[in-house]
């Protein structure tokens, strides 16, 4: 069972908060006034008798005395939270049920130090006064999270790559069964090597998830039962639904892939995994098909690739066609190392035939772009690159204070566009580059209109990453090549098109509310910009410059008989959470 606590809480104010979003439980920091958080025992009686019936009272204290546990029961609270030391005989006293906190470190080094830590563990587990177990940070109070690996046995980093070469292992034929993990790795590597078919490009690939996944000290410590376990949870409830030969388009294996990292954290917090139905619409947009040629410069995990290429593949009419397309049409680069071996093992067990991805920085591989002869970008450039994720002679102009990237994204795209010169490009990117009209958001605005041309923008969920980066987008669509004042059509199609048909759920990120909106919603869209038709609440076009906002929000009439009295509501609580985030609610 799943359960959410809120913790810290203060303020009058933040009684009525939590009481309107009904966590299951809702703690009080005591007795540790080096806590900014910590309450008087006589406040949080008075803020207990406030908060909804049906909401846990809890405890927070850090090695509490037998009287601070005598005054936390008597004031009424359901549960104890405990930090730091608890003595056997002061656990003997408690009678109200023990949330005990332990204190994760990044790594335990040496088999005894780990054997005394599952031990501790395995205790309280059976402890009966012990109602669960909260994994926290090795440095308590920083604000950090554990690292889960220390639970879940492989690291957050190669977690996805492990899976995706297991799960690529597993399609093509792997025998597990009664195998020890030695046995069953060795397996693994021969049945990999097998998809080598003396392609050196795709050896080189398969070399590094075996040097990077395989050979992880993570995976070679998994007994045999722990690896039984998991190929089996891959082949029963994942490999059914990869089916290379099929072109309906959900990405699945991406889904997967994005859904589980959102959630077990990545190495860099600012990368945005797209949704698959926003990489269909994209797709459509700028209309991929057979003989499109599609690149992604930052691919990360594959998810334009494998749309771009069941989208193309869609088209055929022929074996020859699809193979053709998987061979040489979809092209990929990506920087990072572990996106890298995401967006590989992505496209192989898609069946791409030659894998065109490659690794390195888009700003080092001109001439294999050249080469590729691309006529369509799709892309979700990183927001806040670092200097050496950046183009090197962009970073030249940075002053010493500037440590990512202040155009948010765009350089990447102009640099792509200047390349090119002809095609489609469409890229995700944040709400300030399509606001800035200042600094390096707009000298790129500028250098991006004098060369080619605004076709249009379109402001997307503002939760559509949920729950993994919390950037606001908007897709742009240009047409390079063509100055934007000479362009044929001089007003830029503005789409207002924040419900996308999906919701929060709890635990399951963002989901569609029920079976076939998207679809409904989908084809609402693309008939409102193919047309550029104007419709109140959803679209407007407009004469824009460099200097102007680039948003449906700054020219389309509202339509306020939409509105209703909830969604007010949700955007003041939205903005009491801001201040309550910030400090700035006393």
């Amino acid at each position: 069972m799943t359960g959410i606590k809120i913790c810290g809480i203060k303020y009058d104010e933040d009684i009525g908060i939590i009481n309107e979003l009904k966590p299951d439980y809702a703690g009080m920091v005591l007795f540790f006034e080096k806590s900014k958080r910590n309450i008087a025992i006589d406040r949080a009686a008075e803020m207990i008798k406030k908060l909804d019936k049906n909401i846990q009272k809890t405890a927070v204290v850090v090695s509490p005395d037998i009287n601070q546990i005598k005054a936390i029961t008597d004031v009424g609270f359901d549960y104890i939270q405990i930090h730091k030391d608890m003595p056997d005989d002061i656990l003997e006293k408690i009678t109200i049920p023990v949330i005990r906190a332990v204190n994760m470190p990044d790594e335990i080094n040496g088999a005894e130090t780990e054997s005394n830590f599952n031990d501790e563990i395995e205790k309280l587990i059976k402890n009966d006064k012990i109602y669960g177990i909260l994994f926290d940070a090795g440095v308590p109070g920083s604000g950090k999270t554990f690292r889960w690996h220390r639970i879940n046995g492989i690291k957050e980093k190669i977690r996805s790559q492990f899976v995706g070469t297991c799960l690529l292992a597993l399609k093509n034929g792997l025998i597990y069964k009664n195998l020890s993990t030695t046995q069953i790795i060795a397996g693994v590597k021969e049945n990999l090597s097998k998809l080598l078919n003396n392609n050196l490009n795709k050896a080189r690939k398969l070399v590094l998830l075996d040097n990077n996944v395989l050979n992880s000290q993570d995976v070679t410590d998994l007994k045999n039962e722990q690896m039984q376990e998991i190929l089996n949870t891959i082949k029963d409830n994942i490999l059914p639904f990869i089916n290379d030969e099929s072109t309906q388009g959900q990405d699945l294996l991406n889904l997967f892939f994005t859904t589980f990292n959102k959630y077990v954290g990545k190495a860099d917090k600012n990368q945005a995994f797209t949704p698959d139905h926003i990489t269909q619409f994209m797709c459509h947009v700028v209309n991929v098909n057979k003989n499109s040629r599609v690149l992604d410069p930052c691919c990360g995990s594959g998810a334009f690739l494998v749309r771009a290429m069941t989208e193309a593949m869609d088209d055929c009419d022929t074996k020859k066609e699809r193979d053709e397309i998987k061979a040489s049409h979809i092209f990929g680069i990506e920087y990072e190392d572990v996106a890298f071996g995401l967006s590989t093992t992505n496209m192989l067990i898609h069946g791409d035939g030659n894998s065109n991805i490659i690794q390195g920085s888009m700003f080092e591989k001109e001439e294999w772009i050249a080469d590729a002869n691309i006529d369509i970008v799709l892309m979700n450039p990183p927001y806040n690159a670092t200097r050496k994720q950046s183009q090197p002679e962009y970073v030249k102009n940075w002053n010493d204070k500037i440590t990512s990237d202040p155009s948010k994204g765009l350089h990447y795209v102009y640099y792509i566009a200047n390349l090119l010169k002809r095609g489609k490009l469409a890229v995700l990117l944040p709400m300030q580059c399509a606001i800035g009209a200042s600094g390096d958001v707009k000298m790129f605005k500028e250098k991006m209109l004098e060369e080619n041309t605004l076709d249009a923008v379109f402001s997307l969920p503002s939760d559509m990453f949920y729950p993994g980066a919390n950037a606001v987008a908007c897709c742009m669509i240009f047409n390079l090549g063509v100055r934007h004042d000479k362009a044929p059509i001089k007003e830029t199609f503005f789409g207002y098109f924040k419900d996308d048909g999906f919701e929060k759920r709890k635990n399951l990120g963002r989901v569609e509310k029920e079976d076939g909106l998207w679809k409904k919603i989908e084809k609402n869209w693309l008939e409102l910009y193919r047309k550029r038709k104007t419709e109140i609440g959803y679209s407007v076009t407009k004469q824009v410059t460099a200097e102007d906002e680039w948003l449906a929000e700054a020219y389309m009439d509202t339509d306020y008989s939409k509105l209703k009295e909830e969604d007010f509501q949700v955007v003041l609580n939205q903005y009491l959470g801001y201040l309550m985030s910030n400090g700035r609610m006393e």
